[in-house]
């Protein structure tokens, strides 16, 4: 396999063509090409997009919203970053051919508050665009598409990355999952239909719309259509962005960065699962590993019940507090973690503690408490003769 972090695909596609492309046939067949493509969220859900376009399409409303979730805050994920930096324009060009294919005029980028850096340079990709006629009123030598694109900042708040608290953010409110349903599709950015995307997504989006959706399509697997960012960081010796085939296997892709030695990956970020060297044939894939880019390598010295520890920290630091699943199960299983340092925590009692987290799994209302016990049930599952029976000052040292 190979891949150049340095030589995307993005970088081979003319601004301007795919949107050009999208506003010479009719709104319908902007959506039939995003839905014969088999693009999936490339925020990590893996939602087809065409389904979602569709749904907002057929929505009745006098106003309808696109809105890119820039809000990169996945621990190890950095690839949007880039992209924004470098490729800005393929990512509003997406959300202008996503305006016209819903019949929406107004588009929001909600942008991290760590990447408050960006901005000038974001607005002022904007006001050329603008200038040049591809935002704005009668958008490409149409004059019945109106368009424009403004930049919101978020304020570090993780749950701002599931796609209602963001909403909720954007409205003024406190980032906190809504109820579902009603959807955003339907019911969104002031309960009017809103189709919220991942910066990659919109990206990708152009791309199809130059490339064709037959190239994108017989990219990747069956299942899982196309072309991923991935941000490789951790134990390797060339951590970046790589551009890889969805269904690439992890010992292919650690062979890649120069990880062979690794004893775990972190696929998915904080949220995501940690596969161990005996399942490195496995495929990043929506039907197999999914990710929404993070890939963390852990060599052979990682302490694999730190690696707990560190998630376990971030998710009751992050959990918005609204649900119990989520806001008491975290504390737990942090405090489960603590016990397990201490070499005071019994096989009965980590039993208990794994039942609690699939409880959180089933039970918490939005994704981030569905997903915040994975890396410690999956470290748990994997490594658990490494993360047993410690003695206390084992602990410390290992900890040290």
């Amino acid at each position: 396999m190979k891949a150049n972090p340095n030589k995307l695909t993005f970088a081979s596609i003319e601004t301007n063509r795919g949107l050009e492309a999208a506003l010479g046939g009719e709104r319908a067949d902007a959506i039939g090409r995003v839905s014969h493509s088999g693009l999936k969220g490339r925020g990590g859900a893996g939602f087809p997009t065409g389904v979602k376009w569709n749904l907002a399409a057929a929505a009745q409303s006098d106003q309808k919203y696109v809105v890119c979730n820039a809000d990169e805050g996945e621990p190890g994920t950095f690839k949007d970053r880039a992209i924004l930096t470098d490729y800005a324009d393929l990512v509003f060009e997406g959300m202008t051919i996503g305006g016209y294919a819903i019949g929406a005029t107004r588009g929001i980028l909600y942008l991290r508050e760590e990447y408050t850096y960006l901005r000038r340079r974001l607005e002022s990709v904007l006001a050329r665009r603008r200038k040049e006629g591809w935002l704005g009123e009668g958008i490409g030598k149409r004059g019945d598409f109106h368009f424009d694109i403004e930049i919101r900042m978020g304020a570090g708040a993780y749950i701002c990355g599931e796609e209602t608290a963001l909403i909720e953010s954007l409205e003024g409110y406190r980032g906190e999952a809504r109820n579902r349903p009603p959807f955003p599709v339907d019911t969104g950015f002031k309960n009017h239909p809103t189709i919220v995307n991942n910066v990659e997504t919109f990206a990708w989006i152009s791309c199809i719309f130059v490339k064709g959706e037959d190239w994108f399509k017989k990219l990747g697997t069956e299942k899982s259509s196309g072309l991923k960012l991935l941000s490789v960081s951790g134990d390797c010796a060339q951590p970046g962005v790589y551009e890889v085939p969805l269904g690439v296997t992890v010992a292919d892709l650690l062979e890649l960065v120069g990880g062979e030695d690794a004893k775990a990956v972190q696929i998915g970020g904080a949220s995501g699962n940690c596969i161990p060297a005996s399942e490195f044939e496995r495929t990043i894939a929506f039907e197999d590993v999914p990710t929404g880019g993070s890939i963390i390598v852990f060599g052979p010295g990682r302490d694999m019940l730190t690696v707990a520890k560190n998630f376990m920290e971030f998710f009751v630091d992050e959990s918005c507090g609204q649900c119990t699943p989520c806001r008491e199960g975290n504390v737990k299983l942090l405090e489960g973690i603590e016990m397990l340092e201490q070499g005071t925590c019994s096989m009965h009692y980590l039993r208990e503690l794994c039942a609690l987290g699939e409880t959180m799994q089933l039970a918490s209302k939005c994704g981030l408490g569905q997903s915040s016990p994975n890396a410690f049930l999956s470290i748990v599952e994997h490594f658990k003769d490494e993360i047993m029976g410690r003695r206390p000052e084992a602990a410390a040292v290992q900890g040290a």
